[in-house]
C-alpha cells in the first residue's frame, strides 16, 4: 500500500522536494544587496532587477572562485567581477556595484559579507542566491548576523538551469537536489 501510494503521489511528492530548497523573504528596502558567488548570470539578474526597483542603493559581489570554463580560455575572471559585470550590463551604474573577490563557500561568504556589512555600515541587507540554494543560505547567514543585529533577507533568483516543479526530469536537476540536500545536511552538521 506504500509503495502504491508513493508510486500515485510520485509527481507531488518530487515537487515537494523540490520545494522545501527554496525559501524567499519579503525583501523591503535594504542598505546593500549582496550577491552570493556562482551562477553569475542568474543571480547578477536578479540583483540587476532589484536594483532597479531601488531596493537597496549599491551592491557587492562576492566569490573568488574562477569558473574552470574561464580557466580553459586563460580568462582569470572570478565570480565576483563576472557577477559585477552582469549586473553593469543590465545598467547597473558602476558606482553602484562592486566586486568583493573573495570567498569560496557559503560559509566563507557569510563572514566575508558581515565583516564588510558592519564596516559600511548597514543594519539591513538582501542577499542573492539561486532560488534552490535560498533555505540553506538563510540559515547559515542568520545565526552570526542576529548576533550582530543586521537584518537578513534573501532573496533566490530563478536558475536557468533547474525547475523545481520538474526538476527529476534532467540530470542536471537531479544532480543540483542531491548535492543541495548534501550541502544541507553538511552545514546542518558542521555549523
Amino acid at each position: 500500500m506504500i509503495a502504491l501510494a508513493l508510486w500515485v503521489f510520485r509527481f507531488p511528492l518530487l515537487r515537494a522536494i523540490g520545494d522545501l530548497l527554496i525559501k524567499n523573504d519579503k525583501i523591503h528596502h535594504a542598505d546593500a544587496i549582496y550577491v552570493l558567488g556562482g551562477a553569475s548570470v542568474d543571480r547578477g539578474n536578479a540583483a540587476a532587477e532589484l536594483m532597479k526597483n531601488r531596493s537597496a542603493p549599491v551592491a557587492f559581489c562576492t566569490g573568488e572562485n574562477i569558473p574552470q570554463s574561464l580557466l580553459g580560455e586563460g580568462l582569470l575572471l572570478t565570480e565576483g567581477r563576472l557577477t559585477t559585470n552582469v549586473m553593469l550590463r543590465n545598467g547597473v551604474l558602476e558606482e553602484q556595484v562592486f566586486p568583493i573577490e573573495k570567498g569560496t563557500s557559503t560559509w566563507d561568504e557569510s563572514h566575508i559579507i558581515l565583516d564588510h556589512a558592519r564596516k559600511i555600515p548597514a543594519d539591513t541587507i538582501i542577499l542573492v542566491t539561486t532560488d534552490f540554494h535560498s533555505r540553506r543560505v538563510g540559515r547559515v547567514f542568520r545565526a552570526p548576523f542576529r548576533k550582530s543585529g543586521i537584518t537578513v533577507m534573501v532573496h533566490g533568483a530563478p536558475s536557468s538551469t533547474y525547475d523545481a516543479k520538474r526538476w527529476w526530469e534532467s540530470e542536471e536537476g537531479l544532480l543540483m537536489v542531491n548535492n543541495e540536500y548534501v550541502k544541507s545536511i553538511y552545514y546542518w552538521l558542521k555549523y
